[in-house]
């Protein structure tokens, strides 16, 4: 595996790790919209696998099989990041959507229904219920990714300061509890997406609701959360 100099020999760790690539894009292919090719995820993930190769350094104490897992799935999200499959108009009608249920929550002391955000925000049941759907397409996204600035993939400790350390374990704790305030069937799902890593699909038959309707109500919780983590910032 070593050189005698002591360098890791690229050619024995790409071809020993790129099963690993794979299996990370697959798993994450199937919770993303259908536009997204898996040659593009396994592409970057890839760089990823390269940049773990130059920057690994046994002495911080983290395998070297941990390190590229963080690194690869880092390089796949950042590919997404660059990714901005939603319309500027669906973009500006998630944000209402946001505003909408921040108002609400602020007036209701409790989170809102799906009637009284369909309400507030002036449109019917129907055409709410469709504007969850598109934009959901751009939120089935690990969570801490999603609401993530930028930076380093989250996770990868090896070069933080431990202020920013310090400020993900604040946030992560805010957003814990946002989570606990969602409606039950909407913690429930949250669970079931983002700790079971199941899919859309699978959530369905655990709810027993349609594939479309656990859309819907992701997208829906993904605004309580936002709105309830703008109140925090």
């Amino acid at each position: 595996m070593y050189t005698a100099q002591g360098r890791i020999k690229q050619s024995e760790l790409l071809t020993q790790y790129m099963p690993l690539v794979r299996r990370q894009a697959l798993t994450l292919q199937v919770r993303l919209p259908a536009s997204i090719e898996l040659d593009d995820l396994i592409q970057a993930g890839m760089v990823g696998l390269l940049e773990a190769l130059g920057r690994f350094d046994a002495a911080q104490g983290a395998t070297f099989a941990t390190f590229a897992s963080q690194r690869i799935r880092g390089a796949m999200m950042d590919e997404l990041r660059t990714r901005d499959w939603l319309p500027r108009s669906v973009r500006r009608s998630a944000r209402a959507v946001d505003d909408a249920v921040r108002r609400l929550e602020q007036q209701l002391g409790r989170p809102p229904e799906e009637g009284e955000i369909a309400r507030e925000l002036e449109m019917p049941l129907s055409d709410y219920q469709q504007l969850l759907n598109d934009t959901n397409s751009g939120q089935l996204l690990p969570f801490e990714e999603l609401i993530a600035d930028g930076g380093e993939p989250a996770g990868d400790d090896t070069h933080r300061q431990p202020f920013e350390q310090l400020l993900d374990e604040q946030q992560r704790q805010t957003l814990i509890d946002a989570i606990e305030a969602l409606p039950e069937r909407e913690k429930l799902l949250m669970a079931l997406y983002y700790q079971e890593e199941m899919n859309l699909k699978e959530v369905g038959a655990v709810l027993g609701v349609t594939e479309s309707r656990v859309s819907q109500l992701h997208s829906q919780a993904v605004s309580r959360l936002r709105a309830r983590l703008h109140e925090t910032n």
